[in-house]
């Protein structure tokens, strides 16, 4: 345990690096939307696409790990929203809070850490998470926003306007180029690729840093905006299904599916598990901004889950290694 701790504590040491410096103001709270551009626009997207470039093409496209995981976040999504809806908490407050129980913080934190943890290998299956939270369960949940006072079609008009910002978000892109590359065994030109490269590894302790920094943001947002103290009863649940329930699902379904047949490689499970048992994206929290949602619960569930997850997480892989 001591060992994993020792690779785990300088990613969630970089976090609160972060967060101390947006809480101390050290670090303006105008300049973290800079410091999110050049993690979600630059750095993050090269370091996607090395590693997906450096893996093979099954490893990304592998059906068998989307029929496990994929079913997984969608039982996530139904289970909170039906959990967490009551005359405080309405649709778009809720599918916010099934956003977060169903989405791990995988591209800023989790292929990094995962990497660092397991080797270049772990990169695939988490990649493959990344692209269906991405596309289908971010786009799920921002419909489910949308039923507040809505038929079907506000619904689908907002299921829309979410795959078109999942089309304007460039880490899929990257994705997929470093799928095309590694299809295709080519590279870009080495001047290109070493330019690629430094962005990538900037990525790691940048967007970590990017992570505190947008807590301690969101927090000031929602103190700002709240008229009394919240119920522990409308986020504790909440953190607790994503740090504890979230893994379990995922390794049930997994363990599962081998044994009735399904292909599915034990190291990539490992992997999923790994990637559930992260804490919650903390992007979510500008997504509830933009739509409307409560920012104070979504700001306490990351803060929860990415404080816990130190020892969950590190837990969680004393447990699967």
């Amino acid at each position: 345990m001591l060992d994993i701790l020792k690779v785990t504590f300088p990613f969630f040491a970089l976090v609160l690096c972060g967060y101390v410096a947006a809480r101390r103001r050290l670090l303006p709270l105008e300049a973290i939307g800079g410091l999110n551009t050049f993690v979600l626009f630059f750095a993050l997207p090269c370091m996607l696409y090395r590693f997906g470039a450096g893996t093979p093409i099954a490893q990304l496209l592998d059906p068998a790990a989307l029929l496990v995981y994929l079913p997984c976040a969608l039982l996530m999504v139904w289970g909170t929203v039906a959990i967490s809806r009551n005359e405080r908490i309405g649709w778009n407050d809720a599918a916010f809070g099934a956003l977060v129980a169903a989405f791990p913080n995988t591209g800023f934190m989790g292929v990094p850490l995962l990497v660092a943890l397991l080797g270049a290998a772990a990169a695939g299956p988490a990649i493959l998470t990344i692209l269906l939270d991405l596309i289908v369960t971010s786009s799920l949940c921002i419909a489910l926003s949308r039923l507040d006072g809505a038929d079907e079609h506000g619904a689908a008009i907002a299921a829309r306007k979410a795959l078109r910002g999942m089309a304007g978000n460039p880490m899929p892109w990257a994705i997929a180029c470093g799928a095309f590359s590694s299809a295709l065994g080519i590279a870009p030109v080495k001047p290109v690729m070493d330019t690629i490269g430094l962005l990538a590894d900037a990525a790691s302790p940048v967007a970590l840093f990017t992570i505190g920094a947008v807590l301690a943001r969101s927090q000031a947002v929602a103190a700002a905006s709240e008229h009394g103290p919240m119920p522990a009863s409308d986020f504790v649940p909440v953190a607790i299904a994503k740090l504890a329930i979230h893994p379990l699902l995922v390794w049930l379904v997994g363990k599962a599916a081998i044994r009735f047949g399904l292909p599915l490689d034990p190291f990539a499970l490992t992997v999923m598990v790994l990637v559930a048992a992260l804490p919650s994206a903390s992007n979510v929290s500008l997504l509830a901004e933009r739509f409307g949602a409560d920012t104070g619960r979504i700001a306490r569930i990351i803060l929860l889950t990415t404080a816990a997850a130190f020892l969950t997480f590190s837990g969680a892989v004393a447990l699967l290694r």
